[in-house]
């Protein structure tokens, strides 16, 4: 039996006027031990509204698109049958109704399909506030032990086991990218002029390429997200191991990541969701 546990924090930090982190947390546990959750961080991109509201909009929709996982079936409702399990009644086989996690990765997916449509089409309707609107985004999906990483724009998830953080996803910057053609050492990301330019955000075209990652998890295992108001300020793994583990609770972990961050300078918004599995 898979547990799941979670907490989240945000913080506009020590430069910035406006918070355009949106972080979410969505925990459902069956009766009989199945575990379903949603975690997302979302690090908005525009100027005045547009930022804000991105971020804002990006986790609505994907709350509204991803809302059936959460919803246990009535086994007095009405139950419709796709093609592949029509042809399977009509050859007398037997029905199997089991969420794989190609479904979950479809479903990811398509949710952040949705999200990155109606942030384009917030920007395209409303350009006097959002004209130049867009969002970062980093979620995770997990079913029991295993889980679904996506990931735009440079907000981060890592894996917590053993004592060591591991990033899953890969950044969607310039500085990411010149660190892996090896034209700059991975310790220039922080000071290197065009660290913040993303080549990859929700909002800006019509249609966004989506990256997926499928881990299997182990008691004790801890899923961070944040955005890069974490990762650029707290850049020692040994010191978010620490807080990790030696905090009392994971809300208090989370308090002290982003209290870290501002103490490194808080130069941007600081979203964390932690995720305990036991």
């Amino acid at each position: 039996m898979v547990m799941l546990e979670a907490a989240t924090a945000t913080d506009t930090g020590r430069e910035r006027e406006i918070n355009e982190d949106r972080v979410w947390s969505q925990i459902y546990q069956s009766s009989e031990g199945a575990a379903v959750g949603l975690f997302i961080v979302c690090d908005g991109i525009g100027g005045h509204l547009g930022g804000e509201s991105a971020s804002h909009w990006a986790v609505e929709a994907i709350r509204r698109e991803l809302d059936g996982l959460f919803c246990p079936p009535d086994p007095r409702g009405t139950v419709l049958l796709s093609q592949q399990e029509l042809d399977a009644v009509q050859f007398g086989k037997e029905i199997t109704r089991q969420s794989s996690m190609s479904q979950v990765e479809k479903l990811v997916r398509q949710a952040i399909q949705r999200a990155n449509q109606v942030v384009y089409e917030f920007a395209q309707t409303k350009p006097e506030i959002a004209s130049d609107a867009g969002t970062t985004i980093s979620m995770a999906v997990t079913l029991n032990d295993r889980v679904i990483i996506a990931n735009v724009g440079d907000s981060r998830t890592y894996l917590f086991r053993a004592g060591k953080l591991r990033q899953i996803t890969q950044d969607h910057s310039v500085v990411a990218s010149l660190v892996s053609s090896g034209k700059i050492k991975s310790s220039e990301v922080y000071t290197h002029p065009q660290r913040n330019l993303i080549y990859r955000s929700l909002g800006q075209k019509s249609e966004v390429q989506v990256d997926t990652f499928l881990e299997v998890l182990k008691p004790g295992d801890y899923l961070l997200l944040c955005s890069d108001g974490l990762w650029e300020m707290v850049r020692d793994e040994k010191m978010i191991g620490q807080i990790i583990t030696k905090s009392e609770s994971l809300q208090q972990a989370c308090r002290q990541l982003v209290e870290a961050a501002n103490k490194a300078g808080g130069n941007d918004n600081i979203g964390v969701v932690l995720v305990k599995i036991t």
